[in-house]
């Protein structure tokens, strides 16, 4: 099986630039996508249901879509298998938002997630302050929360998305410099040492420990020329799938959003 999650920073933009054909390429099971900044009233009939007449692949779409502010967040999940069931993560404050969905194909459950970004700005006395840091990490709880429930209750978990997270001094390029900023903070790191700690594994660095991998790269200063990024997507699972990885992938030559797509491989 192979499970490919992207943050494609609106869904309608990217369409312009080739999504339906990529996708098709892939030939991947499930795709995950995160920020599609639209609702399927929106899309066109060939983003919903992708189809290669040639070869007849098609894809299923399945949209968790924001209801307090238009044109914001999203999640959403492709399948070329129809899922046994399509979820949110089943708390309104972050639903409404449209920030999860889960499909579930036998024993493995799939996640989409779009992580909170808890946001730079500066207070009455010119201090940073992190507007959308509590609302993030109580998000992170929950969607902690969701994966221990659905491995109590017998599924493997993929947690795909876009975390808004660089783990380690290793996952950005400027980690001194990006101490105080949002995707960098202590307490957006510490919970990802929990996670983990808790017994969740991080694909990437399962297979891979070599500096310079990210996801992420700003619009400016041809950062993404000069491979000056942060590594914000994971594809997380759970102790017992673990043996069941085979390769896990920055896809870093994808093109059409500030971030790229990440992909792992998973033996049936």
């Amino acid at each position: 099986m192979k499970i490919i999650s992207w943050n494609v920073n609106g869904i309608r933009a990217v369409e312009k630039k080739g999504f339906v054909n990529w996708l098709l390429s892939t030939q991947a099971d499930v795709v995950c996508i995160q920020e599609t900044k639209a609702n399927p009233s929106q899309l066109s009939p060939e983003l919903l249901s992708p189809t290669d007449s040639s070869t007849g692949v098609s894809y299923k779409s399945y949209f968790n879509s924001s209801v307090v502010k238009a044109g914001y967040s999203g999640t959403a999940i492709y399948c070329k298998q129809e899922p046994d069931s399509v979820e949110n993560l089943g708390d309104a404050t972050f639903d409404d938002e449209g920030r999860v969905t889960i499909v579930k194909i036998g024993t493995t459950a799939i996640i989409s997630a779009y992580f909170p970004n808890s946001q730079d700005d500066v207070d009455e006395n010119g201090k940073p302050n992190h507007p959308r840091l509590e609302y993030k990490l109580a998000f992170n709880k929950a969607i902690h929360k969701k994966c221990d429930e659905l491995v109590a209750s017998g599924f493997n978990i993929v947690l795909c998305g876009d975390y808004n997270v660089a783990h380690k001094p290793i996952d950005l390029a400027n980690p001194k410099t990006n101490e105080k900023h949002a995707g960098y903070l202590q307490e957006e790191r510490d919970w990802m040492d929990s996670f983990l700690n808790s017994g969740y594994v991080d694909s990437f660095r399962h297979f891979c420990q070599e500096p310079g991998q990210y996801t992420w790269w700003s619009y400016r200063f041809h950062a993404r020329e000069k491979n000056v990024g942060w590594r914000l997507d994971y594809q997380c699972v759970n102790p017992a799938f673990v043996e069941k990885l085979k390769s896990a992938t920055i896809l870093k030559d994808v093109m059409g959003s500030d971030h790229c797509p990440v992909e792992i491989e998973v033996a049936e």
